[in-house]
């Protein structure tokens, strides 16, 4: 396949942490392992990261003058942007740009001034929102207007699809029948995936103790309120379970009122934020991996603690129920009386020895993988680019059908938009621009790559990991 330059834009990058950073993060430089050009646009951060940052192997990220405002997104103004997407697509010859996360603004905004300069769009959505709430509707408003001329979506699972579709209203006329709508042909399913390598469980030595870690934001989505009502009524029913909880947020207070009023801080721990690094170190802790999520669209820390070899439970929402063999994870709905019956179930499988850690870190080495992600991810590209452009008249006309009110402020903005770009052309000529002129040889990161691997491959060899008396790993 031809070599294509690709810009990933989105509100949420590192240095934030979380699971759509990382997954940029990682299809990129995947990418540029195939031989791909990427580069990432971002907003800044106040700890004073702003303009060209790069990131191990080659990865150049751009944080334009733009603070967030809350959740690390910025404030969506349609037209402050353009004029640094513009020098920036088109100085380093972007062919398609890749927006992510449906409440990053800067994400949409790519998607609308891309058009502009012929290069083709791809969004991926990774979350799932309802239709009745404040923000969602909000969101779904500036979905709809985003999506209408994307030249193709990507979900990562299939309960996602279902979701985005109906959100973005992804329907098109069906051609035998116009009095039938059929969802759009350009909507894929690509999953998350993992390092597996990053996550090898460690032999533990036998205990009667079970520890169920948890980690998680703590706010009301991930279903903290859930785990505050189930996690005393299951310390009560099984003397020898302790809990580990990592992570922070608004309902850590919560957790810390319950803590108290059961008198249990010798049986639940919390630990705080939780650094990237330290995620497996907490995971080895325990036998158990508990998510009492509300909503999820795919669910990667599952994935993580399946490859490092817990036994998870869950509740049954979203995506969940699509990553994980039945014999892996116990599923639960999201009430209290079925979360305790779930967990139950579990500590009666640990206890019994039924399930087997390594085992279950090699299975998960087959089934989430990031090489055929990305492959999967290119052949998404590749078929954009085949595919025929949308002209602005074609544009202008599918955003007028949103409807009597939101089509009109859609075309306006439209409208604008491209008179302010005019205007760039003309105050700021794409020909005195300072374009970039730098080749990267593909070979030269495959080296560096294999140069890490056999280094990391002969400090573990000369250093096995070995178990402690206490159980750790050394």
């Amino acid at each position: 396949m031809e070599p294509l330059s690709i810009a990933m834009i989105s509100d949420f990058f590192h240095p934030a942490v979380g699971g759509v950073e990382n997954h940029i993060y990682m299809l990129s430089a995947n990418l540029i392992r195939k031989g791909h050009k990427v580069i990432v646009i971002t907003h800044s951060h106040p700890q004073g990261r702003v303009g060209i940052r790069w990131l191990l192997p080659c990865l150049k990220v751009y944080y334009i003058p733009f603070l967030p405002i809350a959740s690390s997104a910025t404030l969506p103004n349609f037209f402050t942007s353009l004029p640094y997407l513009r020098t920036i697509l088109l100085r380093e010859h972007i062919h398609l740009i890749h927006a992510h996360a449906s409440l990053s603004s800067i994400g949409h905004e790519g998607i609308l001034h891309s058009h502009l300069m012929g290069i083709r769009t791809v969004f991926t959505d990774h979350s799932l929102f309802g239709f009745d709430d404040a923000a969602s509707i909000l969101t779904n408003k500036l979905m709809v207007g985003t999506l209408k001329n994307v030249d193709a979506v990507i979900c990562v699972s299939h309960t996602g699809r279902e979701n985005t579709v109906l959100r973005g209203q992804l329907f098109d006329r069906d051609s035998e029948d116009p009095s039938k709508l059929a969802v759009r042909s350009n909507i894929y399913v690509i999953p998350n995936a993992i390092v597996a390598e990053h996550f090898k469980p460690c032999p533990q030595p036998p205990s009667d103790t079970i520890t169920i870690v948890v980690l998680s934001r703590l706010a009301y989505r991930k279903g903290i309120d859930l785990l505050v009502a189930t996690a005393p009524r299951i310390c009560a029913l099984f003397p020898n379970v302790n809990f580990v909880v990592g992570g922070d947020g608004p309902k850590l207070i919560d957790l810390l009122q319950m803590r108290e009023k059961y008198l249990l801080q010798d049986r639940i721990e919390l630990l705080g934020p939780v650094r990237p690094g330290d995620v497996l170190s907490v995971l080895l802790r325990g036998s158990i991996f508990m998510n009492t999520s509300l909503t999820e669209s795919f669910g990667i820390a599952i994935l993580e603690a399946a490859c490092a070899g817990l036994y998870v439970v869950s509740t049954r929402v979203g995506g969940v129920p699509e990553i994980l063999p039945e014999d892996m994870i116990s599923f639960a709905e999201p009430e209290e009386d079925d979360v305790v019956r779930a967990i139950s179930e579990a500590i009666s499988i640990v206890s019994q020895g039924k399930h087997d850690p390594l085992q279950a870190h090699e299975r998960m080495k087959t089934f989430y993988d990031w090489d055929q992600v990305t492959t999967r991810t290119e052949v998404v590209y590749h078929t954009v680019m085949r595919s025929k452009q949308i002209e602005l008249w074609e544009r202008m006309q599918s955003t007028m059908a949103l409807g009597p009110f939101a089509g009109p402020i859609y075309t306006i903005i439209l409208i604008v938009d491209c008179i302010f770009f005019l205007f760039l052309e003309w105050w700021l000529p794409r020909e005195d621009l300072d374009f970039v002129h730098e080749h990267w040889d593909p070979k030269v990161f495959t080296e560096l790559v294999k140069e890490e691997e056999e280094r990391k491959r002969k400090e573990e060899e000369e250093g096995q990991v070995q178990v402690g008396e206490d159980g750790s790993c050394e």
